[in-house]
């Protein structure tokens, strides 16, 4: 671990820095991924909603 050593023999212990790297930009493959991902995310936040609003109104 890297330590320094500052003015009266003090100790300091800094963590490591994680490798920095560049993102990259999705590609197609990753990109319909995602709108499957939507969809499906859509369609079960109606469902969800369908249902709500199914059993307010048969109570």
């Amino acid at each position: 671990m890297p330590y320094t050593t500052e003015e009266g023999g003090r100790l300091n212990n800094f963590a490591s820095e994680p490798e920095m790297y560049r993102a990259e930009p999705p590609n197609d493959s990753d990109k319909k991924g995602f709108l499957v991902l939507g969809v499906l995310g859509a369609a079960l936040i109606s469902g969800v909603i369908a249902v709500a609003v199914f059993a307010s109104s048969a109570a």
